[in-house]
């Protein structure tokens, strides 16, 4: 299973997303358009954390989340872009490590290599995210610093 296939089950497939990407670059318009907060649920459901987590990491209040379920039905396409980034390292993180549980862990315990910060918080920014992918890239290859 690529990547991109298992971004897409996380998000809920066609039936959510209304398309299926097939590379990384399908996900700009979706994210240009904003996710549809169905996908934040079926994301959710997939990986087993409860919303309040999710908004911890992403760094939204569950206000704002509230209110997409509520009204909007989409989110932003900041809030998408976030998400999307955290549902990649995921991917990510399971590929390198095996399965789920494995990468969830991974994610949530604080890396030497990331300056001993979680990589989880670091998903909200475009640079946090580059280095949790440079250091699953590390550890992919058995280079470890």
């Amino acid at each position: 299973m690529t990547e991109t296939q298992r971004i897409v089950g996380i998000l809920g497939g066609k039936r959510t997303l209304g398309v299926i990407p097939k590379t990384e670059f399908d996900f700009i318009q979706l994210v240009r358009k904003g996710l549809p907060y169905k996908a934040l649920q079926k994301a959710l459901d997939a990986i087993g954390i409860p919303v309040r987590d999710l908004s911890r990491v992403l760094r939204l209040p569950p206000r704002t989340l509230a209110r997409r379920k509520e009204s909007a039905h989409h989110l932003s396409p900041t809030e998408s872009e976030r998400f999307l980034r955290f549902v990649r390292a995921l991917a990510r993180a399971e590929e390198v490590l095996g399965d789920k549980e494995a990468a969830l862990a991974w994610l949530r315990s604080p890396n030497r290599s990331l300056g001993s910060a979680r990589p989880e918080e670091l998903l909200d920014t475009d640079i946090g995210a580059q280095s949790v992918m440079d250091v699953l890239g590390r550890i992919e290859h058995g280079v470890f610093n």
